[in-house]
């Protein structure tokens, strides 16, 4: 079994913790606005772009 670092430990509770913020978020949208929703998916789109070049990143194989 490969043993984890202290930074992956802390990365992967990162992404626990953005986990969770989204959850919370997904309990409000339904008494938001059309507007504060447009909004909200707005910033969303933009930390979706942040997420997948993480992603990719992380799935490049070195050569």
């Amino acid at each position: 079994m490969v043993v984890a670092t202290g930074e992956l430990i802390r990365a992967m509770n990162y992404v626990e913790d953005i986990t969770a913020t989204l959850r919370r978020i997904c309990i409000y949208i339904p008494a938001m606005s059309p507007d504060e929703r447009k909004r909200l998916a707005e910033a969303m789109r933009g930390a979706a772009a942040s997420v997948n070049a993480a992603i990719a990143d992380l799935e490049k194989v070195e050569k």
